[in-house]
């Protein structure tokens, strides 16, 4: 697997972006999704990773600059056909590595609270995050769980 820089103008990553919309609100109360589209995915604080074996679309996931210290973590998704596979962890672990070398002294991140995110929370657990109160602009909301790692 092999991360890039991605400016999202491909239909590969368009059709991933798509899927992991559609899959946050099946899952997702309205106002309770988080996910963000190709324009808001395109926003100059935002860096975005796509994974790729050879010429497949494998995952992706994306950095958002909270403030010169303080990260996220958004749109983590693997494609549905390479799930298990490790894709998650190696967007994570690139994630964190480029947080450390941008200075950001946190990472942190908003995940859903159902069954269905288990596997998610579980990943970043094993990162090192921890649950925390929200942070950034987000609220109280019964349907996220929030996480964050100190650098």
């Amino acid at each position: 697997m092999y991360l890039k820089i991605d400016d999202l103008s491909g239909p590969q990553v368009a059709e991933l972006v798509r899927e992991h919309l559609q899959s946050m609100a099946i899952q997702s109360p309205p106002g309770s999704m988080h996910a963000l589209g190709l324009e808001s995915l395109r926003k100059p604080e935002i860096t975005f990773w796509s994974a790729w074996e050879g010429d497949e679309l494998v995952g992706c996931g994306a950095l958002k600059e909270l403030d010169r210290k303080h990260g996220e973590i958004k749109s983590m998704r693997t494609s549905s056909s390479h799930r298990r596979k490790g894709i998650a962890k190696g967007v994570l672990q690139n994630i964190i590595e480029e947080a450390k070398v941008r200075g950001y002294q946190r990472l942190s991140l908003e995940t859903g609270s159902i069954n269905a995110f288990e596997p998610a929370r579980r990943l970043y657990i094993s990162f090192g995050f921890q649950y925390c109160e929200p942070f950034s602009e987000y609220v109280e909301d019964p349907n996220s769980v929030f996480m964050t790692k100190e650098l």
